[in-house]
C-alpha cells in the first residue's frame, strides 16, 4: 500500500490521497458482516469517510439513528460508501463506533477551499436521523476483526499514518524529479550555467534525495518488524506501534523538508501556479497538517520511549 501510494503521488498528490483514504477506510470491512462488507467495499465500490466522532447515534432495536456532520471527507464526491464516527452511550459510558452507510444518503457541503490537496474534494458530509443497522457498525478499539492474519493486527490509526507517509514521500520524490527537469533547462538571470550546474542545486538535490530515501527505509523497517510480530503472536506491542507512528511522522515531515529544498532551489520559477513545484509545495504542507503525523505524534512516541505513562488509544 505504502509503495503504491508513493508511486501515485509522484504523479499527483490529490489522487494518491484519495487512494489512501479508500484503502485505509476499507480496513473497517474486516469488522463487518462479510456479505455486507463485500457489497460496501468490494469492487467497484469506493470507500471513504471520517472516523472522528463528529456524529451522535442512539440505539433503537437493531439499528442506530445517526446524525452528524464530518469535515475532511476526502473523496466523498466519488465514494460509494462512507463511514462516520459517532458517539454512542453504553453501560460503560460514551464510546465511538464507525457507522457505515451508502454515500448517496449523505448531503455534501462544498467547503474544500484550501491551500493544497485541492483535488481531494475533502468536503463536509452530513446525515440527519439516518437509520444504520447495528451490523453495519464497528468499534475499531473494542471490537475484534472477523479475519485472522497480520494485516488485521495493524492498528487502524497507524495504518492511516503510514498511508500519509506514502503519499508524502511520493510528493517529495515528484518534486525532486520536477526540479531535476527544470534545472537542466533553466539558466538563472545573468548566468551562463544551468541551474543543474550550480553547486547549491546539486547539494539541495542530494539532501532531498537522502531525506526521502532514509525516511522510506525506516518506514519499510518499521512495517517489516511490525508484520513479523503480528504474524508470530497476532498482535503488535505498544512499542512496535509507536515505532510505526514515529516512522510515518518522520517520513511525512522529512518529505516536507525535501519539497521545501526543491521549491527554494527552483527560485522564481517555482512561485508560479503553472509550476509543478508550486503545487508540490502546497500539497505537502497540507498533508503534513494531518493530526496522524503532527508534532503530537512525536510527543506520543517520545513519552513511550521514555517510559512515561501514556494514553495509547490513538496508536
Amino acid at each position: 500500500m505504502v509503495a503504491a501510494l508513493e508511486t501515485i503521488a509522484q504523479g499527483d498528490g490529490s489522487t494518491a490521497w484519495c487512494a489512501m483514504v479508500a484503502a485505509t477506510s476499507g480496513l473497517v470491512s474486516a469488522y463487518l458482516d462479510p456479505t455486507f462488507a463485500r457489497d460496501a467495499f468490494g469492487p467497484p465500490a469506493v470507500g471513504g469517510g471520517v472516523y472522528a466522532p463528529m456524529g451522535r447515534a442512539t440505539h433503537d432495536g437493531d439499528e442506530y439513528v445517526l446524525s452528524g456532520r464530518w469535515p475532511f471527507g476526502s473523496g466523498c464526491r466519488h465514494a460509494t460508501t462512507l463511514l462516520g464516527g459517532a458517539l454512542i452511550e453504553t453501560d460503560e459510558g460514551p464510546a465511538v463506533r464507525a457507522m457505515v452507510f451508502p454515500a448517496a444518503a449523505a448531503e455534501i457541503h462544498d467547503t474544500w477551499e484550501t491551500t493544497g490537496l485541492r483535488g481531494t474534494g475533502s468536503h463536509d458530509f452530513e446525515v440527519r436521523d439516518l437509520r444504520v443497522p447495528v451490523g453495519h457498525t464497528a468499534s475499531l478499539s473494542s471490537d475484534r476483526p472477523r479475519h485472522d492474519g497480520p494485516l488485521y493486527a495493524f492498528p487502524p490509526f497507524g495504518l492511516l499514518a503510514l498511508g500519509i507517509a506514502g503519499v508524502s514521500m511520493g510528493i517529495a520524490s515528484g518534486a525532486i524529479d520536477d526540479l531535476a527537469e527544470l534545472a537542466t533547462q533553466k539558466k538563472p538571470g545573468g548566468s551562463k550555467r544551468t541551474l543543474a550546474e550550480r553547486s547549491s542545486t546539486q547539494e539541495s538535490v542530494a539532501r532531498a534525495t537522502a531525506l526521502v530515501g532514509s525516511a522510506r527505509a525506516w518506514v519499510a523497517e518499521a512495517i517489516a518488524k511490525a508484520w513479523d510480530a503480528a504474524a508470530e503472536s497476532g498482535e503488535i506491542p505498544v512499542v512496535g506501534r509507536a515505532k510505526l507512528r514515529l516512522a510515518a511522522t518522520h517520513a511525512a515531515r522529512s518529505a516536507a523538508e525535501a519539497v521545501d529544498l526543491m521549491y527554494e532551489a527552483g527560485g522564481g520559477t517555482a512561485i508560479y501556479a503553472r509550476s509543478p513545484l508550486e503545487r508540490r509545495f502546497r500539497d505537502i504542507h497540507t498533508a503534513k497538517a494531518h493530526m496522524m503525523v503532527s508534532p503530537a505524534s512525536l510527543e506520543l512516541a517520545g513519552r513511550i520511549r521514555l517510559g512515561l505513562e501514556t494514553d495509547t488509544s490513538q496508536l
